[in-house]
């Protein structure tokens, strides 16, 4: 197993196998209005050659579509009356609020699928949404899979080690869920896994990995117009910071300038402005809009208190994000700690996690809803890569806390199992949440209080501990 556990057929195939899992659960419905909004904007670009989403089923069901059992959305729901919601009202047409690039990519993507026979998307939404899930989620969960087993290779976890912290990450979390429908966020999970498999080695950056780290920038860029710009900006700095030379920075400044550009005109072109469009209070104001000044992301409305709280929350209360994904509740302990003392690669781990604190920090401020009806808080789902890396070193410096990560990842499968039933859009809470994480709390203060140091050393008939080491030697 040694030189297989090593070497680069791992990865593939490990990717592969995601891939499979992540395809074979793509559901053939848009799960709400998220992907519903991106679904219609790629509908529109490859039926009509536009970003105006006004004619999309997704926007308009029509009936004979949920007559005959082929609806947009999941049957019986209400989208499939009212369409998506997450739509902007502009210039006296619709648009989608999700940034438009990767809608463009997605188009282009489909097109072929389309020549080899798959069904126009306004014919077969079922079919369509499926597809596209697969596609990008589906891909997007693999790559994020073959990045981290790389990542986990360079930190230098044992093979058996390895895997067993490569599960915890691709069925302990919130990744699989999201993985069933249409979402940016199980896409920027790949764009920062390949990020820190990238910086995981702790060299130098070359000319090759800052065009690899400006173009994954910018692609992360247009997935996120809130958590794209810092993620272009901490990591320029990181490139400059070690590079220290013209070349590499040139390079990613190069590579991800293009990306930068295309999202920022087309979001200037449809929305006159240069901040996402979401944030323009007016562009939300058509009849029947749920979104207004009260719910709009992008605005400070708490006060100290209450905005503390808050951000708390959006951690490790009941939606929090911590608490979905128990493995990295390891890591937020013992990690400080892991990432104090020198190793190969602390560097970009530092850089990588500093864009999760100002990620949390951004949306911590700028909302007050969570992110919406969704598993967790949607936003911050990359986070698991930065987290998982982090309890990597956690692991490989601190043996004796692997018990603890087994017992949080044995809970963690549980709960990564019942996400999943629900799918990443969802108006309730995961099915058992609260017991199968009370469980999994105390499960690891039992694991913790019976492998904490001294203890097994001293046997079960061991008396208190010998608090005066030094003077009973000498």
């Amino acid at each position: 197993m040694g030189s297989w556990a090593n070497g680069t057929a791992a990865t593939w195939v490990l990717a592969a196998g995601a891939f499979v899992l992540a395809a074979a659960g793509a559901r053939p419905y848009a799960g709400g209005w998220n992907d519903g909004s991106r679904l219609a904007t790629v509908e529109s670009l490859i039926e009509r050659g536009t970003l105006r989403i006004d004619e999309s089923v997704f926007v308009a069901p029509p009936a004979h579509l949920i007559e005959r059992g082929t609806p947009p959305y999941a049957p019986g729901t209400g989208p499939n009356t009212t369409g998506t919601c997450d739509r902007l009202y502009i210039n006296g047409h619709y648009y989608s609020d999700k940034p438009a690039v990767i809608s463009v990519l997605m188009a282009g993507a489909y097109q072929p699928l389309m020549w080899a026979g798959a069904p126009r998307p306004s014919e077969r939404p079922d079919r369509f949404a499926q597809l596209v899930a697969a596609l990008t989620g589906g891909l997007a969960y693999a790559v994020a899979v073959g990045c981290m087993w790389v990542v986990g290779r360079r930190v230098g976890l044992p093979p058996a080690l390895r895997l067993a912290w490569l599960a915890a990450f691709a069925l302990c979390t919130v990744a699989p869920a999201y993985t069933r429908s249409v979402n940016n966020h199980i896409m920027q999970l790949a764009v920062v896994a390949a990020m820190c498999a990238l910086l995981a080695p702790g060299a130098l950056p070359t000319r090759g990995t800052a065009l690899a780290l400006g173009a994954l920038a910018g692609i992360g860029f247009n997935l996120d117009f809130g958590s794209g710009p810092p993620l272009v900006a901490l990591l320029g700095l990181f490139v400059v910071w070690r590079a220290r030379r013209a070349g590499p920075v040139l390079c990613y400044a190069l590579a991800a300038l293009p990306w930068v550009a295309a999202g920022t005109w087309i979001n200037y072109d449809i929305g006159g402005v240069l901040k996402p469009m979401n944030m323009v209070p007016e562009y939300s104001r058509w009849p029947g809009c749920p979104f207004d000044e009260r719910n709009l992301t992008g605005f400070v409305r708490f006060g100290p208190g209450k905005q503390a709280y808050y951000l708390a929350c959006t951690l490790i209360g009941s939606p929090g994000f911590l608490t979905h994904n128990l493995p990295l509740m390891l890591a937020l302990v013992a990690g400080w700690g892991a990432v104090r003392r020198p190793f190969a690669g602390r560097a970009g781990l530092v850089c990588v996690l500093a864009w999760c604190a100002a990620t949390w920090l951004l949306y911590g401020f700028l909302s007050n809803n969570y992110s919406g009806p969704n598993v967790s808080v949607r936003w911050f789902v990359p986070f698991l890569a930065p987290g998982f890396w982090l309890l990597a070193v956690v692991l490989r410096d601190r043996p004796h806390l692997r018990p603890q990560f087994a017992a949080l990842a044995a809970w963690g499968a549980v709960l990564g199992a019942l996400m999943w039933s629900v799918g990443p859009w969802s108006l309730r809470a995961v099915p058992l949440l609260p017991y199968v994480v009370g469980a999994g709390l105390l499960s690891w203060g039992a694991v913790a209080w019976g492998t904490r140091p001294g203890r097994a050393s001293a046997g079960p008939r061991a008396a208190a501990p010998d608090v005066h080491p030094v003077r009973r030697a000498a």
